[in-house]
């Protein structure tokens, strides 16, 4: 009997430090591995988990952000739930996000998305991330040190959507403040009730109303004034939804992957040297890190049609753990898979962002985010390192992760530096 058989993947405090060896024990049984606790199958083949990921005929995203919490709230039927999926719709989880969409609804509303995050505003927006990181550093230079998620990775994350959505720099403060700022009482609510999306709604659809009565020369009014693919006219809340999505995805994703980064930069830290010498490695070491420590762990579906995936008969219902983390480590597709190597060929081909017509439609951002933050930490730095204080001497470092199934990356993260 191994330590790992009663082992739950959601619940287990030392696999939330740790999923690597669990996963490990997974693939060990084969690409595809099903848990009977909660109806989940398990996949940690990279083959296999690319196959779901763009496989949208037998596969829906209804539970994407839940996984198999709450149980679902009908009785599968049949060998294809389509149908009842989409009936059933409104009264499950977030099943009107972006990412729980299904075709067609996923394709008319991502559309929104990618007329706004085109290769020209992007360009634009590196100009703006590359003066707060600087901004940001100055800060961290005088201090000495910086906790990574409070002082670098979130306000960098909201910002530059911020920015990228066209918000004016004078309202950044504002949303800042909103998305995982700390909150005792805001407008006489409790912590427990302050709902940080529902504040960032409020205040984008103001701007958006106004900017649909009185357009301006900004990205802002692109948006408000965008059309669906059949020219019809988007509600202000359908815009407001894609706008909230933007700001929790890409703060969850931005902040895990400089918090790895930086961890790696530690434990290895002849990379610093190596990327201080030739910047242009920034690019390979971005996708390296997302590799090694894929900021999600995992990514859900729903067997909407029963099919098959490795050995495994898959009836329609199923719920279907697609193990990121554990794909991008399997040594049939990765060399070496659990070393980090800034020179893998094929880095690049990791699945960190998902495939298929639900592959995220910021990843082009957050690679930018992440090279250009290390690019400027690097350059105005002779050393990074973690604080011996908080996490123990070099070799035995302790970082704590977040108690979470779904992302991956450091709870905090406190570092020195010392000037360049």
């Amino acid at each position: 009997m191994s330590e790992f058989d009663d082992v739950d993947w959601f619940t287990d405090t030392a696999v939330h430090q740790d999923p690597y060896p669990y996963c490990e024990y997974l693939r060990a049984k084969g690409p595809a591995v099903f848990l009977p606790r909660h109806n989940v199958v398990a996949v940690v083949d990279f083959a296999e988990a690319l196959k779901v990921f763009i496989d949208a005929e037998h596969f829906s995203a209804i539970n994407a952000v839940t996984g198999p919490f709450p149980p679902l709230p009908f009785t599968p039927e049949g060998d294809d739930i389509t149908a009842q999926i989409e009936a059933h719709r409104p009264t499950m989880p977030m099943g009107a996000l972006l990412m729980t969409m299904d075709r067609p609804d996923h394709a008319k509303h991502r559309a929104l998305l990618n007329g706004l995050i085109t290769p020209r505003r992007l360009k634009e927006n590196e100009e703006f991330i590359r003066r707060l990181a600087d901004r940001q550093i100055d800060t961290i230079i005088a201090q000495g040190s910086f906790e990574e998620v409070k002082d670098l990775g979130h306000p960098l994350s909201v910002l530059v959507i911020a920015d990228l959505l066209g918000v004016p720099e004078s309202e950044h403060e504002k949303f800042l403040g909103m998305i995982g700022g700390q909150h005792s009482t805001v407008g006489g609510q409790s912590a427990a009730s302050y709902n940080p999306l529902e504040a960032l709604g409020g205040a984008l659809a103001e701007f958006l109303i106004d900017r649909r009565k009185h357009p301006q020369a900004d990205v802002l009014t692109a948006l408000a004034q965008t059309k669906f693919p059949d020219g019809s006219t988007p509600e202000i809340a359908e815009l407001v939804t894609t706008g909230a999505f933007l700001f929790a995805a890409g703060q969850d994703t931005v902040v895990r992957l400089l918090g790895n980064s930086l961890k790696i930069l530690d434990e290895f830290p002849e990379l610093q040297a190596s990327l201080r010498e030739d910047p242009s490695l920034l690019p390979a070491f971005v996708e390296e890190a997302l590799r090694f420590e894929s900021p999600s762990k995992m990514d859900s579906r729903l067997v909407r049609k029963s099919t098959r995936i490795g050995d495994l008969d898959v009836p329609a219902g199923t719920h279907v753990m697609i193990m990121i983390g554990a794909a991008n480590r399997d040594p049939k597709k990765f060399e070496r898979p659990n070393e980090f190597l800034l020179g893998r060929a094929n880095a690049r081909e990791h699945l960190a962002f998902g495939r298929g017509n639900h592959a995220c439609v910021g990843a082009p951002l957050a690679r930018s985010e992440g090279r250009i933050a290390l690019e400027r930490l690097l350059a105005r730095t002779a050393n990074i390192r973690l604080s011996d204080a908080m996490h123990g001497p070099p070799g035995a470092r302790n970082v704590v992760y977040p108690p979470r199934y779904t992302m991956r990356g450091p709870q905090e993260l406190h570092v020195e530096v010392t000037p360049a």
